[in-house]
Parts: C-alpha cells; structure tokens; sequence
C-alpha cells in the first residue's frame, strides 16, 4: 500500500469511496480517447507574422477541416473567408463591422458554421477536458450549442433561440472570437518549439508574446535562445553578440520598439569613431524593413562593426579566463599584424578586407578603452534592468530544457555531440567528464545556475561565461560545428576559412543504428521513437529529405526565416503528430495577401490509432488510478475514514 500520510492528503480531494470511485472511471475513460495532435515546429528566428499564422491556422488543417464539413455546401471563396476569420478573429469582425458586413443574418450563419468546426476538432477529447478550454463567459452557451441533438424538434428550438439571444443582445461578435479561439486551442493540443526563437527574423519579441499565451508548450533551446538568455544574465560577448546580429540584420524594431533597448549610446559612439569609415564590410542584410525603428545603412554598418569588434574583444578574455574551452586559436585580434593588416590562422597569413582598427592599441588587443567600457556597462543595464526581456527569459527557463522525452520522441536543437567513431564525444569541465545524456544534463543545469544563482558568485560568474561557450564551442549541443567563422567572414576573402565543420552527429545520425544508440543512451527504444531535430536548415532544393536514418530522424528545420529561404526553396515545415500518423506540413513563403496551404505529407502511419492509454500522459493516469484504488481500499478496510457531509 502506498504510504498512508500521502492516501490521506489524497482522501481530501476524494473524500469518499464514490468520489475515488468516479474520478476512477472519468480517467479510465479518458485513457480510452485518441491521443491529442502534438505540433513541432523549430528555427522560427524571429519571424513572427508566418508563425504566428501557422500557429493560428494549425498549419492548414483548420482549412483542412472547413472543406471536409462544408465542401459540399460552400464555394472556395467562402471556405476561405470562414478560416481567415478563425485565424484573426477580431481583426477581421472589426473589418466586417466596419463594412457593414456583419448583420444578424451573417452572424446566425457563421455562428452555426462555426459551431460545426468545434464539434469536429473537439471530437477527440472529454467534454471536461473542452470545457475548461472554453472562455468562461461563454463556456454554458458554448457546451450547450456543442452536444445540441437535430433529431430532437424541441433541441433545435432551443438552439435557435440561444442563437437568437446572442444576437438580439449584441454579443454575436464577441461569442464569435469566443468561437474561433476555442477552435485554435483545440486543435493543437501540444505545442513543441525544437529551439532558435531568435535572431535574424523581425520581431522575435511577438512570437514570445503569442507563446505565453499558450495553453501546453515546451521548448528546446537553441543556440540563439541561449545567446539571449546569456544576454540577460548580463554577460557581455552574449549582449553584444545579440546586438551584433540584430544589426546585422537590420532588426532594429525587435531592439528598441520591441525590447526598448536604448541604441543610442552605440550609434553617437560609432559614428564617430568611424566617420571616415564606410565599414563596407559590415553593411546588414536588409531582409525586412523596420516599421518603427529606421535606420540609415550607412548608420547601420558603422554601428554593426563598432559591436562587432568589442565582441572580439570581450569573447577573447572570456577565453582567456578559461583555458578549459581550448579555444585560444579563436582569439584573433592577437593574431593580427597591425602593420601589415594581414592575420595568421592555422600558421597561414591572409591579407585583412578592412585594416581600419581605430579602438584597438596593438600591444594590448583585447583591452578596451574607456569609451567602450561605459558604452558596454550602459548596454549591459539595458539587459539587466529590462522587464520585458526577463518576462520572456522567465518562460523559457520555466517552459524549455535542452532535451525532452515525450511519447517515445527525442526533442533537441543542436546535436548530441559525437566522435568520428560514433561513441559520444566527451566535454570536461570542473574536473569531471561528460558525454551523451550526462553532457546534456549538465549543460541544462549550468544554464539553470547562470541566471537564478547569485550573480556575485563565482559559480554564477563562470555560469553566465558557459552560455557564451555554448553559443559557439566546439563541444556544444546547442552549435555542434567545430569553430565560428564570423571574425573570418568579415576580414578574409578566401572562403575556406569560412568554413565550419560539423560534428561527426550530422554524418551519424543518418543512420538508423546510431540513432538507435542516441535513443537508448535517453531511455527510448522500440519502432514508435523518433528523433526530433532542428538547427541544420534541410535543402529540399538540393534533393535533401528531413526524414532520415529510416524514419528514425525527422529533421525539421526547413528554412521559416527568409535568411535560408534561397538555400532551402521552401519555408519551414510542421512535424504533426496525431493518433493516426505523423505527416509533415512543408511550408511556402508567407505572404499577408494571399492564403497559402501547406503541402501536408504523411510519412510515418500508426500500426494502430494511438490511444491516450499509450502517451506519457496515459501512464501518468494509471498511475493515479492505481493510487486511487488503493484509496478506495483503504477506505473499505477502515485504514482511513470517509468523510461523509
């Protein structure tokens, strides 16, 4: 028998044998429903108005399920104003409303339409279970409408006149928004973000904002997540390396309309420093105009290499502080012949694109002098004292991990890192070894002390330097390529030095037998364990597939954010998982004014329909059954008293 003092803090939840007794049969019934539809999606990078719309349409199958209830009865064009309504519900109601568009006959139409779509995607799950996902005002009204019997004369009277109420009332387009969010929640039960919500794209700050609002999410860290949780630790190669890309892309809006990040101090600091100076080499890469934060390119560039070089600089004393992340080679300002403007790399000199080093003394490289030291420490309480940003932090550590287990699937960003041998490579920090599941725990943990350890601690110190190391080190999960080329990319012509080798997993993990390996080193084994994996963009384009190693491997990183689009041909993919299959959803670029369907895939079906009984979820459920059996036992044998009111 379980230990009594936990049946008796059970027996006050049920404090009856009948109570036990049907909270038994409400969770042996619900292990009987088919498991709800898990959605991945990974490397969003900032794009948030095509996620937020795949998020809202769930990847097309809201559409899906429109045409499959009323293909028969409604034309295309009305098909498609009925799911641009679900997935913007207010914005398009006060367009209508507007138009005068929205009369009581519209709305005691679309109220039935919509009505119907609920039932359809609530199908699957206990009428508990939509209740409590229905807003409270409507919740009665809602459930009412959702099990109304057509057969029955006096039920379809009833019907009509709660639909008649709503309207007469004028609430007919609240309880519509009401109805079409309820339709988002529904259909996606889970939520996976296989990591990179930021960087490159515009508005990073949006799709955080769309998350927390979310009813089940989890998320695996990626490499740029990291660097911005780094950032609002306040360690500076983190704080400027977000800069520096930000810039780089020209997403100012997501620094100061979205983060209010004051960019001031680092313009005034480097337009003059480098007036002279065209920084050609840094100009950014204009992918998406900003809408409240215009920048002139010219600005733009000099502000892109001012960071750019305080980075290099920062980064190398990181280094130097720890010798542990053998990275010396990596310290390349010390490499630089300051006279001849010429850098050795690997015993080899190459001549510099740009020799113009105003902020840099030769004898000291790495120093920086005082302008720069305030510049960073007015950056850094940006960082440190920015509600916004440590909201968003907040729910990445309390929402994300490096690695989830969940329904036999393998969630990670990066790689796990592995030798040419295929043994898990090692990483040694603090005087212990770590590889494969150990490596992973411990880098999660380090992560954990970085931002909730006392920041005047050296455990805390040496933390918040780790996430800098995981941005770019050799040994990281989270970038899992041997160097980071960026000094290379700007300074040096020859493109071999741009290169940065991947680890030996890229190669591996095609194959079935080491992903097997990967999974078991996690606990996992069996025909329905996966793999799910992002950060390596998949070039369809090039005749690359992201099912590998045998359906073992789904790679989903298909090139959502613009930056990869030319490489991949398409934008992105969902990975769907619902109790029948699992399909992919691959993604065209997202255009405002023109609806786009994904192109849904199935590529792996259930040998038989996927039960709640069979998830995680399920097994937390018998679980709960069994201890409330033994509840209702203890009860019977008088062990614990029922309390009878």
């Amino acid at each position: 028998m379980k230990d009594l003092a936990y049946l008796k803090l059970m027996a006050r939840e049920y404090p009856t044998i009948r109570a036990a007794s049907s909270e038994i049969i409400n969770l042996t019934a619900i292990q009987g429903l088919p498991k709800g539809t898990e959605y991945f999606f990974s490397d969003l990078h900032g794009e948030h108005e095509a996620f937020i719309h795949l998020l809202r349409s769930a990847s097309g199958v809201i559409r899906e399920k429109i045409s499959e209830t009323f293909s028969h009865i409604l034309p295309e064009k009305e098909e498609v104003e009925l799911a641009n309504l679900i997935y913007y519900p207010d914005r398009i109601m006060n367009q209508l409303e507007l138009s005068g568009q929205a009369d009581d006959d519209w709305l005691r139409v679309t109220i039935y339409r919509l009505v119907q779509i609920c039932k359809v995607v609530s199908s699957k799950y206990t009428r508990s279970k939509v209740r409590k996902k229905m807003p409270p005002e409507f919740a009665y009204i809602i459930d009412e409408l959702l099990h109304v019997d057509y057969n029955d004369d006096n039920k379809r009277v009833y019907y009509s006149e709660i639909i008649r109420s709503i309207i007469d009332i004028r609430i007919g387009d609240k309880f519509i928004i009401a109805l079409c969010e309820l339709i988002q929640n529904l259909t996606i039960d889970c939520l996976h973000i296989i990591g990179d919500i930021f960087d490159r794209g515009p508005r990073a700050d949006m799709i955080m904002n769309e998350l927390l609002q979310f009813h089940d999410v989890d998320i695996q860290w990626g490499n740029h997540d990291i660097s911005w949780m780094g950032a609002a630790t306040g360690n500076l190669a983190c704080i400027c390396n977000v800069l520096r890309i930000a810039i780089s892309y020209n997403s100012f809006d997501v620094l100061e309309d979205g983060y209010g990040i004051n960019l001031r101090p680092l313009s005034m600091f480097a337009a003059r420093v480098y007036r002279n100076d065209p920084c050609e080499r840094f100009s950014p890469q204009i992918l998406d105009e900003n809408i409240y934060d215009a920048v002139d390119p010219g600005l733009a560039a000099k502000m892109h290499k001012a960071i750019a070089i305080i980075q290099f600089k920062v980064e190398g004393q990181i280094i130097k502080r720890h010798p542990e992340y053998e990275m010396n080679d990596r310290i390349l300002l010390n490499a630089i012949d300051y006279n001849k403007g010429t850098v050795t790399i690997e015993g080899k000199e190459y001549p510099l694109l740009d020799a113009s080093f105003p902020t840099i003394d030769p004898a000291s490289p790495l120093t920086l002098n005082e302008e720069e030291e305030e510049l960073l420490r007015t950056l850094q309480l940006s960082f440190l004292h920015n509600e916004l940003l440590h909201r968003h932090v907040r729910f990445l550590y309390s929402h994300g991990s490096m690695y989830k287990c969940y329904n036999s699937n393998l969630l990670y960003h990066g790689c796990i890192p592995m030798r040419e041998d295929g043994t898990f490579e090692e990483i040694c920090m603090e005087g212990s070894s770590y590889s494969g599941k150990a490596l992973m725990d411990y880098v999660d943990n380090k992560i954990q002390n970085a931002y909730f350890l006392p920041e005047h601690t050296q455990e805390s110190r040496d933390a918040r330097d780790f996430m800098w190391y995981l941005w770019c080190g050799a040994k990281s999960p989270v970038y899992g390529k041997g160097k980071m080329t960026t000094f290379e990319h700007y300074f040096i012509e020859d493109h071999q030095t741009h290169m940065e080798p991947m680890n030996p997993y890229y190669r591996l993990s095609i194959k079935e037998e080491y992903c097997e390996k990967i999974l078991s080193e996690f606990g996992l084994s069996g025909e329905s364990a996966h793999i799910i994996n992002g950060h390596v963009p998949v070039k369809i384009k090039e005749g690359e597939s992201p099912v590998k190693a045998g359906g073992r491997l789904f790679l989903i990183d298909g090139g959502l954010s613009k930056a990869y689009q030319s490489k991949t041909g398409i934008a992105g993919y969902t990975l769907i998982y619902n109790s029948n299959h699992l399909a992919l959803a691959e993604h065209k670029p997202f255009d405002p004014e023109k609806e786009s369907t994904p192109k849904v895939s199935v590529v792996e079906n259930m040998k038989r329909r996927v039960m709640v009984a069979d998830t995680d979820k399920g097994a937390e459920l018998t679980g709960r059954i069994e201890d409330l059996k033994e509840l209702v036992a203890a009860y019977r044998e008088g062990i614990i008293k029922e309390r009878i009111e």
